[in-house]
This record gives C-alpha cells, sequence and structure tokens, in this order.
C-alpha cells in the first residue's frame, strides 16, 4: 500500500504539500501537535513519510485514502491499547479516518509516552557503557 501520493519528498512541508487538499489541515495538525508533545525532536523523511526521531525513532505517519496512519511503534500502540480501542490499530499502525475527528489530544500523550521510552532506553545504553 502507498501514501496517497507517494512523491519523494525531502521535507515534511513537501510532503503535506503533495497531499490532497482534503488531508493537508489534518496532516499540519499532526505535525504541530507532534512537535508540541516532542519539541526537542528531530523532524526528518524516512520510508517517504513525515518522521520524528528524539534518541531514535519516535512516531512516524502518512496520508492514506481515507484516512491518516499514525506509527508509533508497537510499544506506543501497546501502551494506549484501551484508549485506542475505536480505531483499526494493528501491531505498528493506528489508522485515523479523515470522516471523524482525529484525537490529537491522545496522540499527544503517545507522542510524550514514546519521548520517554527512548529517552529511558537511551540513558540505560548510557549506564550499560560506564
Amino acid at each position: 500500500m502507498t501514501s496517497i501520493k507517494a512523491v519523494p519528498a525531502k521535507n515534511v512541508d513537501e510532503y503535506v504539500a503533495a497531499q490532497p487538499q482534503a488531508a493537508q489541515a489534518a496532516l499540519n495538525k499532526l505535525r504541530s501537535t507532534i512537535r508540541s508533545a516532542a519539541p526537542e525532536a528531530e523532524e526528518a523523511i524516512s520510508y517517504q513519510m513525515p518522521a520524528y526521531k528524539h534518541y531514535g525513532m519516535l512516531v512516524y505517519f502518512a496520508a492514506w485514502p481515507g484516512h491518516i496512519g499514525f506509527y508509533p511503534t508497537p510499544s506506543g500502540i501497546e501502551a494506549f491499547k484501551k484508549e485506542l480501542a475505536a480505531y483499526e490499530i494493528s501491531k505498528g499502525t493506528i489508522k485515523f479516518p479523515l470522516d471523524k475527528a482525529i484525537p490529537y489530544s491522545l496522540i499527544s500523550k503517545i507522542v510524550k509516552y514514546r519521548v520517554k521510552e527512548n529517552e529511558m532506553k537511551a540513558s540505560l545504553k548510557n549506564q550499560l557503557k560506564k
């Protein structure tokens, strides 16, 4: 499955601009939600999708026909499984339909969880090196 427009983008601005107008507002709001929840995260394009890194990969997202795919790794989904019960999920994917309200506050919680998780892993790794 490919995103709505799998145009190789150099940055997130280009990625969002290449998507249909109907998805752009949701993508921009998702982007700002992620950046607010993880202000130190580095924004990038990885696997032709917007991606955010902070001591490793945090989350990805992509536009698809009819939904926004959000990819917070399996641990990000498992930790919020109850809150995500209304959405189609798989091991590493959450599908947010474009015709329904996107739960930005829940997305923020998931991103903050992933930040803490990655920081903890980095801290443990540093302790093991000593």
